[in-house]
This record gives structure tokens, sequence and C-alpha cells, in this order.
């Protein structure tokens, strides 16, 4: 079978068993355009802006664990990708990008929308690809794939010259089964003898706290935390990206930790003496003073990439896999073992965070005759029953619906961490909606990060993916402005949104159905209302308190237990 580099590509998409690759057309990539219009395997989805299709991608790949693929033009095309690129690289998701490249002959000359588009992704791709031989165009795509999805996860760009998929050269096609790259052999087991130190360690422990991030959900190892974890009975505490790993339900669960995380969660990880690490990379939101982080304890740390053990804190027990074997050598060992956790220990342990969870830290004003974002979520997730795909974009709304939406299962939390990408939540709705048709899929946004890709609520229509939006609406870029009342006196500079569109209006002219919601009672009503019409795209405007923060808040400069409360949420030194 002899196939042009336009059919080559379009063929390894089908061979990989892509179901969508969500792009938008341009000169450079009108030939691998043209194969996909002569098939019907690989469904395009036509995107609004190229920043949207690796946003919907990115929202595919997070809620199924396939790789998400995308399609752009080069130039413009490829510099507008950048974005969602980047997104997807802090977050470990996997992601195969083809860009479109001017002709191999005039690559340097300054070609018509040229760009150097392998040093441009360069700092923000797992790996990427020039490819400048026809032969090796369908070997390439397998590697890009073979690397996108193993070990640790990430983007791989793969930047295609027009000339390689001109449809009048044609040369044989034959997909490799499998791909053998020398220099990398990501590992899956870790050392045997590294797990022994730490179940050891942990069978020690008096404060012991378990803490997991995204590597848990991208590792497909919910499974395996859940039954570690009650199997030594610890308390355990998730990171933005980790949550629904580990049910939020379950009492063992202390909640978020972090800047926004829970008293509960940041007082444990502040006073425990064994902390157990899985599948998290210690970043900045989460450790708040790198001094005082975990001061007490000694720390075993699970990740499948080298790179991020000891980076920023160092630890005591390394180990270097995939987190779902590790763990399960883990249960193995603890179920081979005569040695349990010391009970008494453990119990009082129990009964000191029982009492931080006593504080409340994520009180809020019921009686308030203005919607507070905190009540809408709880109000979400009542009517969904926690079942719901959840996206959002960032701010405020973000941390309100990692507080207040319980999430039980994984791959049910879309968001944008690492990055804090605005404009994420409403394009990773559509790819979500896409892979999972019959699901409730509700995107969390504000009235500031709603706008930055709005122009895919035609998309949305085009492709009938019928999802919620809930706007909690404040007038100000929320999470700016909490900033500087705490830190600049209460300067808003340039945090006011003074044009605010009307978006019911605005959400009818895409062909939606708007809603406007100004009152706590109507919001059950409303929220009701719009998931009965499952074939439609909502969008809801509530209208929320824009006094309203996030608490409890670690700010820059502070340590677990150094936490701001909220006003009314007191707690005694004894507890502290």
């Amino acid at each position: 079978m002899e196939l042009s580099g336009a059919e080559i590509v379009v063929r390894c998409l089908k061979d990989e068993g892509v179901e969508y690759i969500f792009g938008y057309p341009g000169g450079s990539v009108l030939h691998i355009y043209d194969a996909l219009f002569k098939q019907e395997d690989v469904k395009h989805i036509l995107v609004r802006h190229e920043q949207g299709a690796t946003h919907a991608a990115d929202g595919y790949a997070r809620s199924t664990g396939k790789p998400g693929v995308v399609l752009v033009t080069s130039g413009p095309g490829a510099t507008n990708a950048v974005t969602g690129i980047a997104t997807a690289f802090m977050d470990s998701i996997p992601m195969v990008i083809l860009t479109g490249q001017v002709p191999t002959p005039v690559i340097g000359s300054d070609a018509f929308q040229e760009c150097d588009t392998i040093g441009i992704t360069r700092p923000c791709v797992k790996h990427n690809f020039l490819v400048k031989d026809l032969a090796k165009l369908a070997e390439t795509i397998k590697k890009a794939f073979y690397i996108a999805t193993t070990g640790r996860p990430g983007p791989v760009v793969v930047d295609i010259p027009k000339d390689i998929t001109d449809p009048n050269i044609k040369i044989p096609y034959a997909y490799p089964e499998t791909v053998s790259i020398r220099s990398y052999n990501p590992q899956v087991r870790g050392h045997r003898w590294q797990v022994r130190k730490a179940v050891d360690l942990l069978l020690s422990a008096k404060r012991p706290m378990i803490y997991t991030g995204g590597g848990v959900v991208i590792g497909n190892a919910a499974a395996s935390l859940v039954k570690l974890t009650r199997l030594l009975g610890f308390p355990i505490t998730n990171t933005l990206m980790g949550l629904g790993a580990y049910p939020a339900t379950d009492s063992q669960f202390v909640g978020m930790l972090g800047m926004h995380g829970t008293y509960e969660a940041n007082m444990g990880m502040h006073e425990c003496d064994v902390l157990l690490a899985i599948g998290a990379r210690f970043d900045d939101r989460v450790t708040g003073k790198l001094a005082q982080f975990c001061p007490h304890a000694r720390i075993i740390h699970v990740d499948v990439d080298p790179a991020s053990i000891s980076k920023t804190v160092k630890v005591d027990v390394p180990i270097v896999g995939e987190v779902g074997p590790v763990m399960d050598d883990m249960i193995e060992m603890l179920a081979s073992s005569p040695a349990r956790p010391d009970a008494q220990a453990l119990a009082a342990w129990w009964e000191r965070i029982e009492r931080w969870r006593s504080v409340n830290c994520l009180a809020f004003d019921r009686g308030s005759d203005r919607i507070k974002p905190q009540f809408v979520i709880e109000e979400l997730w009542a009517v969904t029953r926690g079942q719901a795909f959840i996206t959002s974009d960032v701010g405020q709304h973000q941390m309100w619906a990692a507080q207040f939406y319980k999430f039980d299962q994984p791959r049910r939390w879309i968001n944008s961490g690492g990055l804090g990408t605005m404009g994420f939540g409403l394009p990773a709705a559509i790819g979500v909606k896409l892979a999972h048709p019959h699901a409730d899929v509700a995107c969390i946004t504000g009235e500031a990060s709603i706008q930055m890709c709005i122009q895919e609520l035609a998309t949305a229509l085009q492709y009938r993916t019928g999802i919620k939006v809930i706007n909690l609406n404040n007038g100000y870029m929320g999470m700016v402005r909490q900033w500087q009342e705490f830190s600049y006196e209460s300067r808003y500079s340039h945090s006011y949104l003074e044009t605010i569109p009307d978006f019911v209006r605005l959400a009818e002219a895409y062909g939606h159905v708007g809603m406007r919601i100004e009152k706590p009672a109507d919001v059950r009503p409303a929220l009701e209302e719009a998931f009965k019409l499952k074939d439609r795209t909502v969008f809801m405007d509530f209208l929320t308190d824009p006094s309203e923060n996030v608490y409890p808040m670690i700010e820059a400069g502070k340590a677990h237990h150094e936490m701001r409360m909220a006003p009314g949420v007191s707690v005694d030194r004894e507890l502290a």
C-alpha cells in the first residue's frame, strides 16, 4: 500500500486508535485536511482558535487517559497553540500536536507563516520532532505517541513541512507495531529494597500523613491508593491535581492541602513525623515556606520521574517507578508482614486531626441575601449527585470548586493546575463531553476567564456538546482582587471589569440557552432546570457577592501552620 505523507498522517492516527483530532486549517496543513476529508474513522473537531484546540484535546486526555491530538498550521497556528501545550506540559498530560511547517527548501528564509516551532516549543514539551524525510514520518508519529503516553506523560510536537505531505509523492506504508528509543527507557517497577525501607518507615510512624498528587490520577492508580490508605488507616490529603484519586467523602480524607487547603490537612502536614508522597512534585502552592515544610517529618517520595525527586524538598526514601506498581508492592509487603502501625499512637493522632477538623475552616455566611459562590458549588454537587465531570478556569472559582465539590472518582476534576491558564475551562469541557457524551459536564468559570476562549461556544453548538457553564460573576478578576486586598492595601489596580457583556444575550446569540440568577433561592431551581436540558449548552450567569474571598489562605512566605482564616473563624491556640 502506497500513501502520500498526508495520507500517512491520517492512517497513523487511525492505527493509533485516535477518535478525535482537534484543529484549525491553514495553508501548510491543507494536504492533511484533504486526506481527513476522504475518510471517516478519525473525526475532526473544528475549534475557533488554536488555543481552544489544545485545551479541548487536553480535556479529552485528562478525562479518558488517552492522548489528545491536535492539528494546526504553521506560524501563528503553532504559536497560538503554545499556551495549551505549556498547560499540558506543566500537568503531565499526554498530547500529540501536529504542526504544519513551510516547505523544507524554504525553512530558514522567513517564508510566509514560518516560525521556528521546534525552538519555540522546546521548553514546554516532553519532546519534539521536525520531519525532514517522508520515509521516517510514520516512525516519527509512532515515537511521538509512545513518548507522550509513557513514563511521566506530556505533550509531543511533530512539525511537518508541507512538501512532506505532497499528495503526488507516495511511498509504501507500514506503521511500526513497537518502537525502541535507546535514550528513553522509563522505569516501571520501584526498587524492592527501597519499597521495603518505605514500608518499615511507615510502620514506625506515630503521626503519619499520605500526600498524593496528579501522578496517581495520571497513572490510573486510584484503586491501589484506596487499598493502601485503608490498609494503613492513615489520614490522606490530595493536591489540587490529585483530587478524586481518593474519595473526598471518605472519613480518612482530610481535604486538599496547600495555599487554599483545609486547616486539618495543612496542620497535619506541619505536625506529621512520616510523610508518604505519591505522584506529587512538592510545588510552591503546596509547600508554602520551604524552610518550614514538614519540619518534623521523614519523607518517602514515589514518582515515575526521577528528576522530580528531591528537586525542591530533600527526601529520605526515594522510589522511582510507576506509582501503581509501587503501591501494589507496598500492599503486598504490608499484607505479608506481622507488623502493624502503632494503634495507640494512630488513635491519638486521629483525635488531634478531628480537633483541627472541628474548626470548620470552610465556613461561609449562609444567611446572606447575596449569592455566595461556595453555595453555588455545593448546590451543583447536590444536583449532579457528585457524578459530573467538572472543568474549571483559573481563579477564585477554581479554588471554590476544589474545596466544595467532593470528587469521589478520578478524572472527574479537569483544571489547569501548574500553569494556571485562564480560558481553559470551556474548550476543555467540550473535549470532555465528546469523550463522555452521556455524562453531565459542567464548566465552572468567572466573567474574566470565560472571555479568554468564549468563541468556543460556537464549537459547542456545531458539535452539539450539551455542556453547562457555571459563571460565578463577581465583576472582578477575583483572585487578583483578593491579593490586592490582602497585600496592596485594597488598591484594586485594573482588576475591576467595567464593561461586562450581557452573558445571557451573548449565549443566546451563539445559539445556546442563557440564564441569569440573582437570588440564593433561585440557585437550586436554575441548576435543576439546566441539567434537564441534556442536549443543550446552558450558560448560567450567577451574580455573586464581589467581596467574598477564598479561605483558608497561606500567604507568600508563610508556612502551613500560618493560615489566614475567614473572618469569624477562630482557632484555639491549643489546637495550633
